[in-house]
């Protein structure tokens, strides 16, 4: 289903108890210059199919997830309704399609603003990470049922971090310090919330930012980390379209994915 007027949502039970509602929010809107020309980047295909419907399947796979929202690029949100629309995926799972901003920022506004009422936790998951596992999805539901008001998945660092001053393209970076890696952690999606924390977030905090948690650090909230999975890496550059066909080609050959 890709409109709008959503029915209310059925309660989730567990073990008798009633849970809190998860919808997912996606932002596919951006062009993925860094990938080079041609389609926008949630288009590219992997493995013969459009990385966005492996990320659309990925937030569906887990059953905490009901609603689906995908945020389109401003004038293709058509041409994403047909593209689910030509796609398997799963039945008990809703879906819509809304256009987006000009800024990430902007495009999950409009993602939020387009869920119904009855859905107290959201998922944001960026399109460019097709092959995030469903038991990290699972993860960072479950830890913001148990109260955190944000959480993401995060993966400690495997290199040495350097912090330089910078200096015009070309020009060597003199180093001005090295941060302890053990404190740092590299954040992957999908990033989790309390709705109304999050709604709230969008509505109060301005300037740019690289992803919503920072948004609930600017308003002194608690962000949590659950541990990530380093299939959930970004598909950013030539590179990484190599290494995710792989990891995809082993999931199909070992798990029938």
């Amino acid at each position: 289903m890709s409109d709008a007027s959503l029915p209310q949502p059925p309660a989730q039970t567990v073990s008798g108890r009633t849970t809190a509602r998860t919808a997912a929010v996606i932002p596919a809107a951006g062009r993925g210059v860094r990938l080079g020309p041609g389609a926008p980047k949630a288009l590219r295909t992997l493995g013969g199919t459009p990385m966005l419907i492996h990320a659309v399947r990925a937030m569906a796979a887990s059953r905490a997830v009901s609603l689906v929202v995908v945020v389109a690029p401003p004038e293709g949100a058509a041409e994403v309704r047909t593209l689910l629309d030509a796609h398997a995926l799963p039945d008990r799972t809703e879906f819509v399609v809304v256009p987006g901003g000009e800024t990430r920022q902007e495009s999950v506004k409009l993602g939020l603003d387009a869920l119904p009422p009855g859905f107290d936790i959201v998922l944001v998951h960026d399109a460019a990470r097709p092959l995030v596992p469903v038991d990290t999805v699972d993860a960072v539901v479950e830890a913001v049922r148990d109260g955190a008001p944000a959480v993401v998945p995060a993966l400690p660092l495997a290199d040495t971090v350097k912090q330089v001053e910078p200096a015009a393209p070309g020009e060597p970076e003199p180093v001005v310090a090295t941060p302890d890696r053990s404190l740092l952690r590299a954040v992957q999606t999908p990033q989790g919330f309390d709705r109304d924390t999050l709604v709230r977030a969008h509505g109060t905090v301005t300037g740019d930012v690289t992803d919503d948690a920072s948004m609930i650090e600017q308003l002194d909230l608690a962000v949590v980390t659950v541990p990530g999975h380093e299939e959930a890496f970004k598909v950013t550059r030539p590179l990484d379209l190599v290494l995710a066909e792989a990891v995809l080609a082993r999931r199909r050959l070992n798990d029938g994915f």
